[in-house]
């Protein structure tokens, strides 16, 4: 992907040197955390939220300041500018229908912090919270990528515009809708969280297609961004976490339908090619 490192823009707010260094007093542990992590991931419930919202995640233990690496100024940088080209991006498509687009803004953090809907933890992954409209990313997250098979500035690139496209979701009122289906009808509510974030990646293939009408894509970037969406299919996690898979408690989409919905999105470049709730390929 051509772009050229420029520090952090407005939209991004760096917490950094704020996030805390472990769990501290009657806390579960590490080890319990990660338990915790891995039957999230399995189930689909975010036991990790309910955990901290509980109390029973007691306080987090504030380390000295780490310096930032050379790399991660780097990966800071390159997510500050796929974040302001995709809002630009959506800025100008959704103008075409008179819709203002109002900006996401960016957390960056390490380990834990606080976000308008709770908890943040870097072994959660980064999400999209509609409450305060930002996103919530720790950078160490690039290294699980790598290790799940995804690496590659484009494959951090296609998170984040992922992450946009569920902010896109909440200014059009998807989002919304979405909660109160799910609210009315429980039994519903894996297939249309599935169709929320095949969705997202629809909405992260349009912006990579805008990225090639203006030349910013390079050879072998759009291969990336599909290797990192197979990278966290439910199917893929659910084999690394437990060795089988159950598609009924699916909540982001098989590794195939991941790729399926950002190639859409790609090739055709249109909000209008993204009705993951009305069927489709």
């Amino acid at each position: 992907m051509r772009w050229t490192p420029d520090g952090l823009s407005s939209d991004v707010e760096d917490r950094r040197g704020q996030s805390g260094g472990g769990f501290g007093g009657g806390g579960i542990g590490l080890v319990g955390f990660v338990i915790l992590v891995v039957i999230s991931l399995v189930t689909g419930r975010n036991y990790i939220g309910a955990y901290f919202a509980g109390g029973g995640g007691t306080h987090v233990q504030q380390g000295a300041p780490r310096a930032a690496s050379p790399q991660e100024d780097r990966s800071a940088q390159l997510a500050s500018f796929v974040l302001g080209d995709a809002q630009d991006t959506w800025t100008r498509i959704l103008a075409r229908e008179n819709i203002r687009y109002p900006r996401a803004r960016l957390v960056l953090f390490r380990d834990y912090t606080q976000s308008g809907c709770g908890a943040a933890q870097s072994a959660t992954g980064p999400f999209y919270c509609p409450a305060d409209q930002k996103v919530y990313l720790d950078l160490g997250f690039w290294d699980q990528l790598k290790r799940f098979g995804a690496s590659g500035e484009f494959a951090q690139a296609y998170v984040i515009a992922h992450e946009i496209g569920h902010h896109v979701q909440n200014v059009l009122g998807i989002e919304r809708k979405v909660r109160a289906m799910q609210q009315q009808n429980p039994g519903a509510r894996n297939r249309l969280s599935v169709a929320m974030e095949l969705q997202a990646d629809c909405f992260a293939g349009i912006w990579a297609h805008s990225t090639a009408d203006r030349q910013i894509l390079e050879q072998g970037d759009a291969q990336t961004a599909l290797r990192a969406a197979a990278a966290v299919g439910d199917d893929r996690m659910q084999k690394m976490a437990r060795g089988y898979v159950t598609p009924d408690s699916f909540t982001h989409g098989s590794s195939e339908q991941r790729m399926a919905w950002f190639n859409r999105g790609f090739n055709r470049g249109q909000v209008s090619a993204c009705n993951t709730f009305g069927g489709g390929s």
